[in-house]
């Protein structure tokens, strides 16, 4: 378990590093879990040298994310520590928020809406849609 939790932290490390010695504008966070995705998909091969290595690291990976809610302590913490600014910004927030959940909702409904025209025609072409009927 420590040998994962610590591959998982240096992914996050290494992510944070890149970004802040690049300047880029991307959080460091990010830049370390698309690190781990090459660790992750590179597993099968480094599993030949330590054996024990995917077991342990997907057993730490289901641990942090049983415990997950616990990491939104702190940021509930911030904001009843900034209520001042919820209190100027509240509706500023609010508007933003539905805003953008309506938004998200309506890309994500024609995403798929059009993904399962271009994947149904052939579904489509074998069978017609009559309850009972199979192709």
């Amino acid at each position: 378990m420590i040998v994962s939790l610590t591959v998982i932290l240096l992914c996050q490390l290494i992510g944070e590093v890149v970004v802040r010695g690049f300047g880029w504008p991307v959080p460091g966070p990010v830049l370390g879990m698309l690190i781990l995705l090459a660790v992750l998909s590179l597993r099968d091969r480094v599993k030949k040298t330590v054996p024990e290595f995917g077991r342990t690291l997907d057993s730490t990976g289901k641990g942090l994310l049983a415990h997950l809610s616990l990491l939104f302590i702190p940021a509930s913490v911030g904001v009843v520590q900034r209520l001042d600014v919820l209190e100027t910004q509240g509706v500023g927030l609010v508007v933003a928020l539905v805003v953008s959940t309506f938004v998200t909702l309506v890309v994500t409904v024609v995403a798929f809406v059009v993904v399962s025209r271009l994947s149904g025609s052939a579904m489509e072409n074998a069978h017609d849609g009559r309850p009972g009927e199979t192709p």
